[in-house]
């Protein structure tokens, strides 16, 4: 492992996760502070009850890319060697800098999203396979239930399980990392969770009635 390279990516992964699309997009294309709206998420779901489609979505695709980008430097800086266990670690590391990066930006006053879209860039980078099957979890739970709380948690919570059985590795690094990733998406949403059993959970597109 080459250590200065390491700590370069692991500084770079930081501040790319800080990097607020959500909130920059807001005041730039808005003139607000998506944080003072809403659920005050600074996170694509807000960003798209709150100022729509056009503006979430590319937030949405920033930070996911950002996560996958953070997780990739140590290949692309040849921080360590392809496939050892160093590269693994430098990978996980830089991806869990770049989710503090979104929770606690540098550029946004340290008041961020939940990291749910950095996180599965992170995890896309990760094991691409395992996380699109999680992808296809989200969306099934999305449709059946319209609540992005719900579909976030259930497919962070599939990532471990399906790691250890349908797409099994090696690496009890990343088996560890998979089972963290999952309960930090459960711990996150505690407050979710309670609006879910009172049924006050908001859903994510609201249906107008004919």
């Amino acid at each position: 492992m080459v250590i200065y390279l390491a700590v370069l990516a692991l500084i770079l992964s930081y501040l790319a996760g800080s990097i607020p699309s959500a909130v920059w997009a807001g005041r730039v294309f808005h003139g607000i502070d998506i944080r003072e709206h809403g659920s005050g998420n600074a996170g694509a779901t807000n960003t798209i009850r709150v100022l729509g489609w056009k503006t979430g979505v590319p937030v949405l695709i920033f930070d996911l890319a950002k996560g996958w980008l953070a997780a990739s430097l140590p290949v692309f800086l040849n921080a360590a060697p392809e496939g050892s266990q160093q590269m693994t670690v430098l990978k996980i590391a830089c991806g869990v800098a770049a989710i503090i990066g979104h929770v606690f930006p540098v550029f946004a006053g340290f008041r961020g999203g939940k990291g749910v879209a950095t996180t599965f860039g992170v995890l896309l980078a990760l094991d691409p396979f395992l996380t699109l099957s999680c992808a296809g979890i989200f969306l099934v739970v999305l449709l059946l239930s319209n609540y992005v709380s719900l579909s976030s948690m259930i497919a962070g919570v599939m990532f471990p399980v399906l790691l250890m059985t349908v797409f099994p590795t090696p690496s009890l690094l990343l088996k560890l990392f998979a089972v963290a990733v999952a309960i930090a998406l459960v711990v996150t949403h505690r407050k979710n969770i309670g609006r879910l059993v009172r049924g006050e959970e908001k859903k994510f597109i609201k249906w107008k009635k004919s």
